[in-house]
């Protein structure tokens, strides 16, 4: 009997491909800038094809979004398996906050950044698409996060979502605007991120 062929190897290359696009969109867009980056060029350093960078990323701008999520992602399941060892909820959340801002504020992200808003003022709907698939999608994370802090005890958050939100505007406040535009003192230090974060552990009663 001949054993059927698994998909996973061709799924595996197929992620493979994924993430070798991904590295070289982020590593020719931080080096060239968005606009001068061309398609060509990003298939040219990763190896990959016309066909599948359109297959898999549907455009340029789509590239863009794809990389702000992997960086995002990485970064943010770096976090969680620290925090997941940890017994207070604060105590998480602390951690989680430190680490987010380390990450925005990180040259990288910001250069990304300033490409994202650059881009989103010239297509709007690259601006709705991103604010949907990046920013949201951090939201919906933490939403879920407080809403089992609820049910378990650990928490007295009435609106998950609209506690996730006052969370990121909490931690990042002006934050990125000042260090694009390269205002002095534009990072705090954890003191003062400590500080911003003591209101909001205090009113929702994270334990």
């Amino acid at each position: 009997m001949v054993e059927p062929i698994s998909a996973e190897p061709a799924d595996s290359r197929r992620e493979d491909r994924r993430l070798a696009i991904i590295d070289a969109a982020e590593a020719l867009f931080i080096e060239q800038g968005f606009e001068r980056t061309s398609v060509a060029a990003i298939i040219k350093k990763s190896g990959g094809s016309l066909a599948t960078v359109y297959d898999l990323f549907g455009n340029k701008h789509g590239l863009l979004r794809a990389v702000a999520q992997h960086r995002r992602k990485g970064a943010m399941d770096q976090i969680g398996c620290i925090a997941c060892e940890m017994d207070s909820c604060a105590a998480m959340l602390t951690l989680y906050a430190h680490r987010l801002y380390e990450h925005l504020t990180a040259p990288r992200s910001l250069a990304l950044i300033r490409m994202a808003i650059t881009e989103s003022l010239r297509d709007p709907e690259f601006g709705r698409e991103f604010h949907r698939e990046v920013h949201m999608t951090v939201v919906h994370e933490l939403a879920a996060a407080f809403a089992a802090w609820v049910r378990e005890g650990r928490a007295e958050i009435d609106d998950p979502e609209a506690a996730a939100e006052l969370f990121l505007a909490t931690v990042i406040g002006d934050a990125l605007f000042r260090a694009m535009a390269d205002v002095e003192s534009a990072s705090m230090n954890a003191d003062q991120l400590d500080w911003r974060l003591a209101p909001f552990l205090s009113y929702f009663k994270l334990r």
